[in-house]
């Protein structure tokens, strides 16, 4: 990973690109089953919240981020930055889906490492535009013009209540249910990559993060953070302290893009 905590600039294009992450264990758990990376020379970045026994979830959560830098840069140097979106989504579906296969490998082959999965979210940042991936309860916000939103659907069981109108959102936060993911790599035989393609201007500021984050802070308290007049790896940090502050039950991530 590219130095966590101190921003990096990045000229894919048009936009010159800012990055800075932070991942910290929280209050509750010993260790941190995240993994984060951001590569500037890419233009990519990346964030998976492991989980399973042992020390599965560290396993999954860094072999997909690993597998996923690799394969997308080797495709990146043949493919060059001019590339169609819709070939950087086939590459970065390729991308997860030798990650998948090397992690479910891994959990048969290592019986410590058997159930082991990861959720994951990234986004490929090109010239005026940013291809965003997820897969489970990792999101992607984009701060634009003073307002905060949210750009992926959370993989799982909560979601499918709300969608369905089985529970009302005043339920869903108390649900025991919140931790349960519908889709993860290195679970099933094969795993789809929801990606969307969202346009970028200058000014924009993406966050990636875990549910540590997400589920801790909520949307004004992240607004009001990432408003702030200071450098986004102080940013990262008042989020990461914020989720701390707020009870810090889970590994918190985060991963911020800015362009300029």
């Amino acid at each position: 990973m590219s130095h966590p905590g101190a921003p990096v600039l990045s000229d894919t294009g048009s936009l010159t690109w800012d990055f800075a992450a932070l991942t910290h264990p929280g209050r509750v758990r010993a260790n941190n089953e995240d993994t984060i990376a951001y590569d500037p020379a890419l233009g990519l970045a990346l964030l998976a919240d492991g989980m399973g026994g042992y020390n599965g979830g560290e396993v999954a959560s860094g072999m997909a981020i690993a597998l996923l830098q690799a394969s997308f840069g080797r495709w990146l140097t043949h493919a060059g930055r001019a590339a169609h979106p819709r070939a950087v989504r086939r590459a970065l579906q390729a991308g997860t889906d030798e990650a998948n296969a090397a992690i479910l490998e891994a959990g048969v082959a290592n019986l410590q490492l058997q159930g082991m999965g990861t959720t994951l979210v990234l986004a490929a940042f090109g010239p005026r535009r940013a291809i965003v991936g997820h897969i489970g309860d990792s999101r992607c916000y984009r701060l634009r013009d003073d307002k905060l939103e949210l750009l992926t659907r959370d993989h799982s069981l909560l979601q499918e209540q709300l969608d369905a109108g089985a529970i009302t959102p005043e339920q869903a936060s108390q649900s025991p249910h919140r931790n349960l993911v519908t889709r993860a790599v290195g679970i099933e035989r094969h795993v789809e990559l929801e990606m969307h393609e969202h346009s970028v201007q200058a000014g924009d500021l993406f966050l990636l993060c875990s549910d540590g984050l997400s589920e801790m802070v909520p949307d004004e308290q992240l607004l009001a953070i990432l408003l702030q007049g200071t450098e986004i790896s102080e940013k990262a940090t008042l989020l990461v302290a914020s989720a701390n502050e707020n009870g810090g039950k889970d590994n918190i991530s985060v991963v911020l893009a800015r362009a300029s």
